[in-house]
């Protein structure tokens, strides 16, 4: 009865490999924008034996699944292991706001990229926040998106409504300003930063 159990298991394992190699193999091929024909000469293999492992139908030998697995610049085990997720959906409730005194700011992208920063920027009505100094060469955009903001820089004063933009330099003394006092403001502030001297 054990002995039964453990082929079924096997069975079962063997199966899922198989339906993980097709589907692995197909969304591999098909991100990289390329045939199955020219999949095939890049991994000197039959397009025959390529469509026949994007079907689930092939019990490939280890050196079909090396020359696959090359093909595409994947390792082995990420051709058999379960598919990865091309998508994370992050909630709201996910992604941590930074609030000011009458400003939040809300990043959009939950996952941090070296030298970049991105952030949803809500001024409640008439509110403002200073800017933080950033590293010299630091470059700053900002970009309405509702309502009238005031960003003020090194004595200098730009207004900004929908749809305008703003590019200053990030390593001065800055501030924002919502210049409606009866309706929030809302931007996109992009933030790239200049390499710390090394």
């Amino acid at each position: 009865m054990d002995d039964q159990m453990d082929d079924q298991m096997n069975d079962s394992r063997a199966t899922d490999s198989q339906a993980n190699l097709a589907a692995n193999v197909r969304r591999l091929r098909a991100a990289r924008g390329l045939s199955q024909q020219r999949m095939a000469e890049l991994s000197g293999m039959p397009r025959p034996t390529w469509a026949s492992l994007e079907s689930g139908a092939a019990n490939p030998t280890l050196a079909v699944l090396q020359r696959t697995a090359s093909a595409l610049q994947v390792s082995i085990e990420e051709l058999i292991g379960p598919p990865r997720t091309a998508a994370r959906l992050f909630r709201a409730s996910e992604i941590r706001a930074k609030k000011r005194r009458g400003a939040s700011l809300r990043p959009l992208l939950p996952e941090s990229i070296a030298g970049l920063d991105i952030s949803r920027m809500e001024l409640e009505p008439g509110g403002q926040f200073p800017g933080v100094p950033h590293t010299p060469g630091t470059r700053e955009y900002l970009s309405c998106l509702v309502g009238r903001i005031e960003l003020v820089a090194s004595g200098e004063r730009w207004e900004l409504e929908p749809g305008d933009t703003l590019v200053f330099r990030g390593d001065q003394r800055h501030s924002y300003r919502n210049l409606d006092g009866r309706r929030p403001a809302t931007a996109i502030t992009v933030v790239c930063f200049a390499p710390a001297p090394t």
